[in-house]
């Protein structure tokens, strides 16, 4: 094989600054063996970051058998988080893709690392494009050995490593909970700990790169948690029935300001107060869904009731409100322990409107806009004085007390 040329496309203010790893470039020529490897390749500079990067050819064959999919999102301090998201093998696009692959077609914007710092037999990281590295792979167990094109990384730190992977797999199609997963990831791994810490996530577990029904909390889930424990805890108790109470949900897929300002006080991760509250809620979780086991009439919303936002929001809030008055809060914590029925009684939650609610309303719990989060933070604040339990007599005055007695 000839040896190629090698080309840095470097900006004339960066030539000072950007030091080119010839050796490391040339040892992914010696086993990839690019097309572009038997004339000149061209290596270019992302200058956001700095990251230097080459986009050749290589073929199916070198690709699969030197590659790998199983790629940490912070291989020195997080090596068992992944940087990819799930293979989905039942949607229609994938499907389509490995049809194209066996019909020969070339795939490009396959995205990769070269590293033999971990993981040396399989030196290429893909890190965007996984579900066409398998559509080849698959393609490739039935003969078909074509060339694809690949933008490939070399040299990266830490930082540029997490931000290539980012960008990888920031498309519109992309869920904004996988987004806020890496960027929270890119910020260390202490609200991961932390929910694992207290039960809102098991052991070794990620956050869910999309939000679902029965599938473990999101990164905006734990945010807007502890965001509204917070913010219950700037409220006088005494002057509740005057104060503004809604609970925030920060947008999803976005640097929210408020968590990236809480995040940067660096307190919360040491807060017994709001672990305890974190591992209350988690068991509210646990009892929500035990309550339906067995029942066949259980609907999923049911025994999910607890993960919906505004009901998330509202319990952390008032979580946070009452951590000045011990009886009160061991009520609100005690919640979970009702007999007999569902903690959040989600029959009776069902029925909790007014008679101007719009037609197509379906009760506390369902939605989890401004009213319905205000109407909650009323309704765990009254379940509180005596710790009962929710009824429906005390869901119909939470609404009225909602409806009437806030500053508009």
């Amino acid at each position: 094989m000839l040896d190629p040329i090698l080309k840095p496309i470097i900006p004339d203010d960066l030539k000072d600054t950007i030091s080119v790893p010839e050796d490391l470039v040339r040892q992914f020529i010696g086993i990839f063996e690019p097309s572009e490897s038997a004339d000149v390749l061209h290596l270019f500079v992302d200058a956001r970051t700095l990251a230097l990067y080459c986009e050749c050819h290589v073929r199916g064959n070198k690709l699969v058998s030197l590659s790998t999919t199983d790629v940490p999102l912070d291989p020195e301090e997080q090596p068992e988080y992944r940087a990819n998201r799930e293979v989905v093998a039942d949607h229609i696009a994938f499907t389509s893709m490995k049809e194209d692959a066996i019909k020969r077609r070339s795939f490009s914007n396959i995205v990769a690392e070269f590293t033999t710092e971990f993981d040396e037999a399989t030196a290429l990281k893909i890190i965007g494009g996984q579900h066409r590295f398998e559509s080849i792979k698959e393609a490739l167990n039935g003969g078909i050995d074509e060339l694809h094109g690949i933008k490939v990384y070399f040299g990266l730190t830490s930082e540029q490593r997490l931000d290539a992977q980012l960008i990888s797999n920031t498309v519109i199609a992309v869920p904004t909970d996988l987004y806020d997963r890496m960027q929270e990831t890119m910020h260390g791994p202490h609200l991961r700990d932390w929910c694992q810490k207290v039960g809102l996530l098991e052991e070794g577990q990620d956050f869910s790169e999309k939000r679902q029904r029965g599938g473990q909390i999101t990164v905006n889930g734990a945010r807007t948690f502890i965001l509204n424990y917070y913010l219950g805890q700037e409220i006088d108790p005494v002057a509740f029935e005057k104060s503004e109470t809604t609970p925030i949900i920060p947008k999803s897929g976005s640097n929210d300001s408020n968590w990236i300002r809480l995040r940067a006080q660096g307190k919360l991760w040491n807060d017994a107060e709001l672990e305890c509250a974190g591992r209350e809620f988690a068991a509210l979780i646990k009892a929500q869904r035990l309550a339906s086991e067995g029942n066949k009439k259980a609907s999923v919303d049911t025994r999910e009731k607890a993960l919906n936002y505004a009901i998330l929001a509202s319990w952390a809030y008032i979580a946070g409100l009452l951590s000045t008055n011990p009886t009160r809060l061991s009520r609100h914590y005690d919640l979970k322990n009702q007999a007999g029925r569902d903690p959040l009684n989600a029959a009776a939650l069902a029925k909790g409107r007014r008679a101007t609610d719009a037609d197509n309303y379906r009760g506390l719990g369902y939605r989890t806009d401004a009213k319905e989060r205000g109407r909650l933070v009323e309704l765990f604040y009254l379940q509180a004085e005596q710790g009962k339990g929710i009824s429906s007599a005390f869901i119909d005055l939470a609404i009225k007390n909602f409806t009437q007695s806030k500053p508009s």
